[in-house]
Protein backbone atom coordinates (compact mmCIF):
# COMPACT_ATOMS: atom_id res chain seq x y z
CA UNK A 1 0.00 0.00 0.00
CA UNK A 2 2.74 2.48 0.40
CA UNK A 3 4.41 1.61 -2.37
CA UNK A 4 1.77 2.51 -4.43
CA UNK A 5 0.86 6.05 -2.50
CA UNK A 6 4.49 6.76 -2.58
CA UNK A 7 4.14 5.56 -6.72
CA UNK A 8 0.87 7.90 -6.84
CA UNK A 9 2.59 10.85 -5.17
CA UNK A 10 5.27 10.90 -7.61
CA UNK A 11 3.23 11.30 -10.47
CA UNK A 12 1.31 14.30 -9.01
CA UNK A 13 4.52 16.88 -9.50
CA UNK A 14 4.49 16.07 -13.95
CA UNK A 15 1.09 15.93 -13.75
CA UNK A 16 0.70 19.59 -12.22
CA UNK A 17 3.67 20.68 -14.19
CA UNK A 18 2.29 19.10 -17.77
CA UNK A 19 -1.29 20.76 -17.28
CA UNK A 20 0.45 24.12 -16.55
CA UNK A 21 2.80 24.44 -19.48
CA UNK A 22 -0.38 22.67 -21.77
CA UNK A 23 -2.76 26.27 -20.60
CA UNK A 24 0.29 28.09 -21.42
CA UNK A 25 0.80 26.66 -24.89
CA UNK A 26 -3.17 26.57 -25.47
CA UNK A 27 -3.06 30.47 -24.84
CA UNK A 28 -0.76 30.47 -27.55
CA UNK A 29 -2.53 28.49 -30.10
CA UNK A 30 -5.63 30.25 -29.15
CA UNK A 31 -3.98 33.87 -29.33
CA UNK A 32 -4.79 35.19 -25.84
CA UNK A 33 -1.16 35.44 -25.91
CA UNK A 34 1.14 36.69 -28.63
CA UNK A 35 4.12 34.54 -30.07
CA UNK A 36 7.16 35.93 -29.42
CA UNK A 37 8.25 37.41 -32.71
CA UNK A 38 4.93 38.18 -34.09
CA UNK A 39 4.45 35.38 -35.89
CA UNK A 40 1.05 33.70 -36.58
CA UNK A 41 2.32 29.67 -36.22
CA UNK A 42 -1.48 28.81 -36.32
CA UNK A 43 -2.19 29.75 -40.15
CA UNK A 44 -1.12 25.88 -41.09
CA UNK A 45 -3.93 24.55 -39.22
CA UNK A 46 -6.37 27.82 -39.87
CA UNK A 47 -5.15 27.82 -43.77
CA UNK A 48 -3.43 25.10 -44.93
CA UNK A 49 -5.17 22.34 -42.85
CA UNK A 50 -8.85 23.95 -43.61
CA UNK A 51 -8.07 23.98 -46.92
CA UNK A 52 -7.20 20.45 -46.61
CA UNK A 53 -9.85 18.85 -44.70
CA UNK A 54 -12.47 20.87 -47.15
CA UNK A 55 -11.05 18.91 -50.22
CA UNK A 56 -11.04 15.77 -48.45
CA UNK A 57 -14.37 15.82 -47.03
CA UNK A 58 -15.25 15.80 -50.69
CA UNK A 59 -13.37 12.98 -51.38
CA UNK A 60 -10.51 13.66 -53.16
CA UNK A 61 -6.77 14.37 -51.97
CA UNK A 62 -5.07 17.39 -52.65
CA UNK A 63 -2.68 16.05 -55.19
CA UNK A 64 -3.05 19.79 -56.90
CA UNK A 65 -1.77 21.65 -53.32
CA UNK A 66 2.70 21.22 -53.90
CA UNK A 67 2.00 21.69 -49.44
CA UNK A 68 0.01 18.05 -49.74
CA UNK A 69 3.25 15.39 -49.34
CA UNK A 70 2.01 13.05 -46.74
CA UNK A 71 0.89 9.13 -46.97
CA UNK A 72 -2.82 9.12 -47.43
CA UNK A 73 -3.58 8.27 -43.56
CA UNK A 74 -2.47 11.79 -42.98
CA UNK A 75 -6.02 12.48 -44.32
CA UNK A 76 -7.19 11.03 -40.84
CA UNK A 77 -5.46 13.34 -39.05
CA UNK A 78 -7.03 15.98 -40.96
CA UNK A 79 -10.45 15.09 -41.07
CA UNK A 80 -10.50 13.78 -37.30
CA UNK A 81 -11.44 17.69 -35.86
CA UNK A 82 -14.76 17.30 -37.79
CA UNK A 83 -15.94 15.03 -35.20
CA UNK A 84 -15.81 18.37 -33.21
CA UNK A 85 -16.39 21.16 -35.39
CA UNK A 86 -20.11 18.61 -36.73
CA UNK A 87 -21.21 19.87 -33.68
CA UNK A 88 -21.31 23.49 -34.45
CA UNK A 89 -19.57 24.87 -31.25
CA UNK A 90 -16.02 25.12 -32.22
CA UNK A 91 -14.10 26.42 -35.42
CA UNK A 92 -11.75 23.65 -37.01
CA UNK A 93 -8.63 25.15 -35.73
CA UNK A 94 -9.76 25.26 -32.04
CA UNK A 95 -10.51 21.58 -32.53
CA UNK A 96 -7.71 20.99 -34.13
CA UNK A 97 -5.82 22.23 -30.95
CA UNK A 98 -7.95 20.41 -28.34
CA UNK A 99 -6.98 16.95 -30.33
CA UNK A 100 -3.20 17.72 -30.07
CA UNK A 101 -3.86 18.57 -26.56
CA UNK A 102 -5.35 15.38 -26.35
CA UNK A 103 -2.60 13.47 -28.09
CA UNK A 104 -0.05 14.84 -25.87
CA UNK A 105 -2.04 13.91 -22.43
CA UNK A 106 -1.94 10.52 -24.43
CA UNK A 107 1.56 10.10 -24.66
CA UNK A 108 1.88 11.52 -21.42
CA UNK A 109 -0.42 8.80 -19.86
CA UNK A 110 1.77 6.19 -21.43
CA UNK A 111 5.26 6.93 -20.03
CA UNK A 112 3.35 6.95 -16.56
CA UNK A 113 2.41 3.85 -17.18
CA UNK A 114 5.71 2.78 -18.56
CA UNK A 115 7.32 4.12 -15.59
CA UNK A 116 4.90 2.62 -12.93
CA UNK A 117 5.63 -0.69 -14.42
CA UNK A 118 9.51 -0.42 -14.32
CA UNK A 119 8.39 0.84 -10.61
CA UNK A 120 7.08 -2.37 -9.89
CA UNK A 121 9.93 -4.22 -11.08
CA UNK A 122 12.70 -2.06 -9.88
CA UNK A 123 11.42 -0.67 -6.53
CA UNK A 124 14.62 0.67 -6.27
CA UNK A 125 15.25 3.01 -9.24
CA UNK A 126 13.35 5.59 -7.28
CA UNK A 127 12.88 9.24 -9.65
CA UNK A 128 14.51 8.13 -12.25
CA UNK A 129 12.23 5.67 -13.66
CA UNK A 130 10.06 8.87 -14.55
CA UNK A 131 12.81 10.58 -16.61
CA UNK A 132 11.31 10.11 -19.63
CA UNK A 133 8.22 11.01 -18.20
CA UNK A 134 10.02 14.38 -17.23
CA UNK A 135 11.57 14.94 -20.98
CA UNK A 136 8.18 14.64 -22.59
CA UNK A 137 6.64 17.21 -20.10
CA UNK A 138 9.73 19.75 -20.18
CA UNK A 139 10.39 18.82 -24.13
CA UNK A 140 6.76 20.19 -25.65
CA UNK A 141 6.83 23.41 -24.20
CA UNK A 142 10.34 23.84 -24.95
CA UNK A 143 9.23 23.79 -28.78
CA UNK A 144 6.51 26.31 -28.01
CA UNK A 145 3.37 26.04 -28.96
CA UNK A 146 4.55 24.76 -32.62
CA UNK A 147 3.67 21.23 -31.39
CA UNK A 148 0.21 22.00 -31.02
CA UNK A 149 0.31 24.07 -34.20
CA UNK A 150 1.14 21.06 -36.62
CA UNK A 151 -0.16 17.90 -36.73
CA UNK A 152 3.37 15.76 -35.26
CA UNK A 153 2.11 15.02 -31.98
CA UNK A 154 -0.61 12.38 -33.57
CA UNK A 155 1.95 10.89 -35.81
CA UNK A 156 4.27 10.42 -32.24
CA UNK A 157 1.08 8.69 -30.23
CA UNK A 158 1.21 6.13 -32.52
CA UNK A 159 5.13 5.77 -32.45
CA UNK A 160 5.55 6.03 -28.48
CA UNK A 161 2.11 3.68 -28.09
CA UNK A 162 4.16 0.72 -30.78
CA UNK A 163 7.54 1.24 -29.01
CA UNK A 164 6.03 0.79 -25.54
CA UNK A 165 3.14 -2.36 -26.82
CA UNK A 166 6.52 -3.85 -28.58
CA UNK A 167 7.59 -6.40 -25.71
CA UNK A 168 4.27 -7.56 -24.50
CA UNK A 169 2.21 -7.22 -27.75
CA UNK A 170 4.35 -7.59 -30.91
CA UNK A 171 1.47 -7.20 -33.36
CA UNK A 172 -0.46 -4.67 -32.29
CA UNK A 173 2.77 -2.46 -32.24
CA UNK A 174 3.19 -3.68 -35.82
CA UNK A 175 -0.26 -2.06 -36.40
CA UNK A 176 0.36 1.10 -34.60
CA UNK A 177 3.93 1.18 -36.62
CA UNK A 178 2.75 0.83 -39.44
CA UNK A 179 -0.36 3.19 -39.30
CA UNK A 180 2.16 5.77 -38.19
CA UNK A 181 4.13 5.26 -41.07
CA UNK A 182 1.17 5.77 -43.55
CA UNK A 183 0.75 9.57 -41.60
CA UNK A 184 3.98 10.64 -41.88
CA UNK A 185 6.48 8.35 -42.92
CA UNK A 186 8.73 8.28 -40.43
CA UNK A 187 7.58 5.91 -38.15
CA UNK A 188 8.82 3.04 -40.12
CA UNK A 189 12.04 3.38 -38.59
CA UNK A 190 10.72 1.77 -35.55
CA UNK A 191 11.06 -1.54 -37.15
CA UNK A 192 14.82 -1.17 -37.78
CA UNK A 193 15.50 -2.79 -33.78
CA UNK A 194 13.42 -5.45 -33.63
CA UNK A 195 14.81 -8.44 -32.23
CA UNK A 196 15.56 -10.93 -35.02
CA UNK A 197 13.19 -14.24 -35.12
CA UNK A 198 9.61 -14.21 -33.84
CA UNK A 199 9.26 -11.16 -32.70
CA UNK A 200 11.14 -8.91 -35.99
CA UNK A 201 8.17 -11.86 -38.17
CA UNK A 202 5.16 -10.41 -35.84
CA UNK A 203 5.81 -6.76 -35.97
CA UNK A 204 7.18 -6.24 -39.49
CA UNK A 205 3.98 -8.63 -40.98
CA UNK A 206 1.56 -6.72 -38.96
CA UNK A 207 3.10 -3.45 -39.89
CA UNK A 208 3.17 -4.54 -43.42
CA UNK A 209 -0.21 -5.87 -43.67
CA UNK A 210 -1.44 -2.61 -42.16
CA UNK A 211 0.20 -0.71 -44.75
CA UNK A 212 -1.01 -2.63 -47.47
CA UNK A 213 -4.89 -2.37 -46.00
CA UNK A 214 -4.70 0.71 -45.48
CA UNK A 215 -3.50 1.79 -48.69
CA UNK A 216 -5.76 0.06 -50.49
CA UNK A 217 -8.62 1.27 -49.07
CA UNK A 218 -7.78 4.57 -49.91
CA UNK A 219 -6.30 4.16 -53.03
CA UNK A 220 -9.96 2.37 -54.09
CA UNK A 221 -11.56 5.07 -52.14
CA UNK A 222 -10.41 8.57 -52.73
CA UNK A 223 -8.20 9.55 -55.89
CA UNK A 224 -4.73 10.74 -55.95
CA UNK A 225 -3.88 8.57 -52.69
CA UNK A 226 -0.45 7.47 -53.74
CA UNK A 227 0.37 11.28 -55.55
CA UNK A 228 2.87 11.90 -52.25
CA UNK A 229 5.58 9.32 -53.44
CA UNK A 230 6.55 12.11 -56.21
CA UNK A 231 5.52 15.24 -54.02
CA UNK A 232 9.07 15.49 -52.52
CA UNK A 233 11.36 15.18 -55.71
CA UNK A 234 11.54 19.10 -56.40
CA UNK A 235 12.10 19.70 -52.35
CA UNK A 236 15.31 22.21 -51.98
CA UNK A 237 17.06 23.07 -49.40
CA UNK A 238 15.03 24.63 -46.30
CA UNK A 239 16.67 27.45 -44.62
CA UNK A 240 16.76 25.47 -40.93
CA UNK A 241 18.13 22.51 -42.52
CA UNK A 242 21.79 20.91 -41.24
CA UNK A 243 22.82 21.57 -44.70
CA UNK A 244 21.19 25.33 -44.84
CA UNK A 245 24.51 26.38 -42.50
CA UNK A 246 26.45 26.24 -46.31
CA UNK A 247 24.13 28.88 -47.47
CA UNK A 248 24.33 30.67 -44.39
CA UNK A 249 27.47 30.68 -44.06
CA UNK A 250 28.16 31.76 -48.10
CA UNK A 251 25.84 34.74 -47.56
CA UNK A 252 27.85 36.31 -44.89
CA UNK A 253 30.57 36.40 -48.39
CA UNK A 254 28.63 37.39 -50.64
CA UNK A 255 26.88 35.13 -52.18
CA UNK A 256 23.69 36.09 -54.19
CA UNK A 257 20.99 33.80 -53.31
CA UNK A 258 17.64 34.51 -52.00
CA UNK A 259 14.77 32.34 -49.64
CA UNK A 260 11.46 31.91 -51.41
CA UNK A 261 8.07 29.98 -50.13
CA UNK A 262 8.20 26.84 -51.58
CA UNK A 263 6.67 24.09 -51.12
CA UNK A 264 5.64 25.15 -47.76
CA UNK A 265 9.13 26.04 -46.22
CA UNK A 266 11.50 29.01 -46.78
CA UNK A 267 14.30 27.34 -49.29
CA UNK A 268 16.95 28.66 -50.38
CA UNK A 269 17.43 29.39 -54.48
CA UNK A 270 20.15 30.21 -56.07
CA UNK A 271 23.33 29.37 -57.42
CA UNK A 272 24.87 25.92 -55.53
CA UNK A 273 21.63 24.69 -54.03
CA UNK A 274 21.25 22.15 -55.68
CA UNK A 275 24.42 20.34 -54.81
CA UNK A 276 23.82 21.15 -51.33
CA UNK A 277 20.67 19.64 -51.83
CA UNK A 278 22.25 16.54 -53.73
CA UNK A 279 24.69 16.36 -51.21
CA UNK A 280 22.29 16.09 -48.50
CA UNK A 281 20.63 13.22 -50.60
CA UNK A 282 23.68 11.10 -50.66
CA UNK A 283 24.21 11.23 -46.68
CA UNK A 284 20.85 10.67 -45.88
CA UNK A 285 21.72 7.31 -48.38
CA UNK A 286 24.99 6.39 -46.47
CA UNK A 287 22.81 6.82 -43.15
CA UNK A 288 19.99 4.53 -44.35
CA UNK A 289 23.28 1.94 -45.26
CA UNK A 290 24.93 2.03 -41.95
CA UNK A 291 21.89 1.69 -40.41
CA UNK A 292 21.28 -1.43 -42.42
CA UNK A 293 24.79 -2.16 -41.87
CA UNK A 294 24.21 -2.25 -37.92
CA UNK A 295 21.13 -4.13 -38.27
CA UNK A 296 22.89 -6.90 -40.19
CA UNK A 297 26.13 -6.77 -37.70
CA UNK A 298 23.93 -6.53 -34.34
CA UNK A 299 23.94 -9.55 -32.60
CA UNK A 300 22.59 -8.45 -28.72
CA UNK A 301 19.23 -7.61 -28.34
CA UNK A 302 17.55 -5.98 -24.82
CA UNK A 303 14.36 -4.38 -24.65
CA UNK A 304 15.09 -1.32 -25.42
CA UNK A 305 17.07 -1.51 -28.58
CA UNK A 306 13.79 -0.90 -31.16
CA UNK A 307 13.39 2.53 -29.48
CA UNK A 308 17.20 3.06 -28.91
CA UNK A 309 17.38 2.39 -32.62
CA UNK A 310 14.69 4.10 -33.66
CA UNK A 311 16.11 7.15 -31.70
CA UNK A 312 19.35 6.68 -33.85
CA UNK A 313 17.47 6.30 -37.02
CA UNK A 314 15.71 9.35 -37.42
CA UNK A 315 18.06 11.15 -35.62
CA UNK A 316 20.31 10.46 -38.45
CA UNK A 317 17.62 10.81 -41.11
CA UNK A 318 16.54 14.63 -38.83
CA UNK A 319 20.04 15.57 -39.68
CA UNK A 320 21.08 14.64 -43.23
CA UNK A 321 17.99 15.74 -44.55
CA UNK A 322 16.74 18.59 -47.14
CA UNK A 323 14.53 19.78 -44.25
CA UNK A 324 14.16 19.97 -40.84
CA UNK A 325 10.88 21.46 -40.27
CA UNK A 326 10.74 22.97 -36.04
CA UNK A 327 7.74 20.50 -35.22
CA UNK A 328 10.61 17.32 -36.35
CA UNK A 329 11.90 17.76 -32.95
CA UNK A 330 8.22 16.68 -31.54
CA UNK A 331 9.50 13.34 -33.36
CA UNK A 332 12.54 13.42 -31.42
CA UNK A 333 11.31 14.13 -27.86
CA UNK A 334 8.89 11.47 -28.02
CA UNK A 335 11.44 8.67 -28.81
CA UNK A 336 13.84 10.28 -26.63
CA UNK A 337 11.41 10.18 -23.67
CA UNK A 338 10.49 6.29 -24.75
CA UNK A 339 14.42 5.86 -24.01
CA UNK A 340 14.78 7.30 -20.85
CA UNK A 341 12.06 5.17 -19.48
CA UNK A 342 13.51 1.82 -20.50
CA UNK A 343 16.05 1.10 -18.42
CA UNK A 344 18.14 -0.82 -20.23
CA UNK A 345 18.37 2.22 -22.84
CA UNK A 346 22.04 3.37 -23.61
CA UNK A 347 20.40 6.68 -25.12
CA UNK A 348 20.40 8.78 -22.39
CA UNK A 349 23.04 11.45 -23.22
CA UNK A 350 21.87 11.53 -26.80
CA UNK A 351 17.71 11.74 -25.47
CA UNK A 352 18.94 14.84 -23.28
CA UNK A 353 20.57 16.88 -26.15
CA UNK A 354 16.98 16.49 -27.90
CA UNK A 355 15.28 18.50 -24.66
CA UNK A 356 17.96 20.95 -25.45
CA UNK A 357 17.83 20.90 -28.93
CA UNK A 358 13.78 21.46 -28.86
CA UNK A 359 14.20 24.44 -25.99
CA UNK A 360 17.09 25.93 -28.71
CA UNK A 361 14.37 25.41 -31.91
CA UNK A 362 11.70 27.41 -30.06
CA UNK A 363 14.43 30.31 -30.33
CA UNK A 364 15.15 30.13 -33.71
CA UNK A 365 11.81 29.84 -34.58
CA UNK A 366 9.30 31.62 -34.32
CA UNK A 367 11.11 34.08 -32.16
CA UNK A 368 14.22 35.07 -34.13
CA UNK A 369 12.91 33.38 -37.53
CA UNK A 370 13.04 37.07 -39.44
CA UNK A 371 16.28 36.53 -38.57
CA UNK A 372 17.20 32.78 -39.79
CA UNK A 373 15.16 34.12 -43.63
CA UNK A 374 17.88 37.55 -43.63
CA UNK A 375 20.40 36.22 -42.52
CA UNK A 376 20.24 38.01 -39.16
CA UNK A 377 22.57 37.30 -36.30
CA UNK A 378 21.23 36.25 -33.31
CA UNK A 379 18.72 33.44 -35.22
CA UNK A 380 21.43 32.04 -37.49
CA UNK A 381 23.91 31.39 -34.50
CA UNK A 382 21.10 29.78 -32.47
CA UNK A 383 20.35 27.88 -35.84
CA UNK A 384 23.84 26.87 -36.18
CA UNK A 385 24.02 25.64 -32.55
CA UNK A 386 20.46 23.49 -32.47
CA UNK A 387 21.77 21.68 -35.82
CA UNK A 388 25.25 21.04 -34.10
CA UNK A 389 23.60 19.76 -31.17
CA UNK A 390 21.60 17.96 -32.84
CA UNK A 391 24.50 16.37 -34.82
CA UNK A 392 25.95 15.79 -31.88
CA UNK A 393 23.20 14.04 -30.39
CA UNK A 394 22.94 11.71 -33.82
CA UNK A 395 26.59 10.75 -33.61
CA UNK A 396 26.66 9.67 -30.13
CA UNK A 397 23.55 7.77 -30.46
CA UNK A 398 24.59 5.80 -33.46
CA UNK A 399 28.08 5.24 -31.54
CA UNK A 400 25.85 4.03 -28.35
CA UNK A 401 23.55 1.81 -30.45
CA UNK A 402 26.59 -0.12 -32.36
CA UNK A 403 28.09 -0.44 -29.11
CA UNK A 404 25.31 -2.02 -27.60
CA UNK A 405 24.30 -4.44 -30.01
CA UNK A 406 27.82 -5.28 -32.33
CA UNK A 407 30.10 -7.43 -30.58
CA UNK A 408 33.49 -6.47 -30.60
CA UNK A 409 35.89 -8.58 -33.18
CA UNK A 410 37.43 -10.25 -30.03
CA UNK A 411 34.19 -10.73 -28.32
CA UNK A 412 31.39 -13.83 -29.23
CA UNK A 413 28.33 -13.24 -30.92
CA UNK A 414 26.92 -13.43 -28.23
CA UNK A 415 28.11 -11.15 -25.44
CA UNK A 416 27.40 -11.31 -21.55
CA UNK A 417 25.79 -8.27 -20.08
CA UNK A 418 25.32 -7.26 -16.72
CA UNK A 419 21.78 -8.13 -15.51
CA UNK A 420 20.11 -5.09 -16.22
CA UNK A 421 21.23 -5.22 -20.00
CA UNK A 422 19.91 -9.11 -20.17
CA UNK A 423 19.97 -10.28 -23.70
CA UNK A 424 16.37 -10.67 -24.61
CA UNK A 425 16.14 -13.05 -27.40
CA UNK A 426 18.30 -14.97 -29.61
CA UNK A 427 17.85 -15.26 -32.85
CA UNK A 428 14.91 -17.69 -32.68
CA UNK A 429 13.80 -16.78 -29.55
CA UNK A 430 10.37 -15.45 -28.32
CA UNK A 431 9.44 -12.16 -28.20
CA UNK A 432 10.45 -9.97 -25.17
CA UNK A 433 7.84 -10.11 -22.00
CA UNK A 434 8.84 -7.12 -20.10
CA UNK A 435 7.74 -3.94 -21.62
CA UNK A 436 9.67 -1.49 -19.23
CA UNK A 437 12.68 -3.19 -18.13
CA UNK A 438 15.21 -5.87 -19.29
CA UNK A 439 13.88 -9.55 -20.97
CA UNK A 440 15.35 -12.37 -19.03
CA UNK A 441 15.63 -15.79 -19.83
CA UNK A 442 15.47 -18.33 -17.53
CA UNK A 443 17.13 -21.96 -17.74
CA UNK A 444 14.08 -23.26 -19.28
CA UNK A 445 13.67 -20.61 -21.68
CA UNK A 446 16.30 -21.49 -23.66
Amino acid sequence: MRGEAGRARGAVAPLLVWAVTRAVLLLFVFKVCTVPGGMDITTDVSVIYHGWYEQLSSGTFPSDDVTWQYPPAAALVILSPGLLTGLGLVSYASAFFVLACAADAVVLGLLLYAARQRGQRDPGAGSRRRAGVWAWVAGVPLLGPTAYARYDLMVTVLAVAALLAAARHPRAAGVLAGLGALVKVWPALLLLGTARGRATRAIWLSALGTALVVTAGFTATMPGALDFLSAQGGRGTEVESVGSLVLHAARQFGWEGQVLLRYGSMEFVGPGVRNVSNAAVVLTGLGFGWLVLWRLRARVWTSATMADAALAGVLVFVVTSRVLSPQYLVWLVGLAAVCLTLRASRQALPAWLVVVAAGLTQLEFPVWFADVVTGGGRGTVVLAVRNAVLVVAAVLSCVRLWRSAVPRPSEPDEVPRPREEATAVAAAGPPFRDAVGPAHSSASER
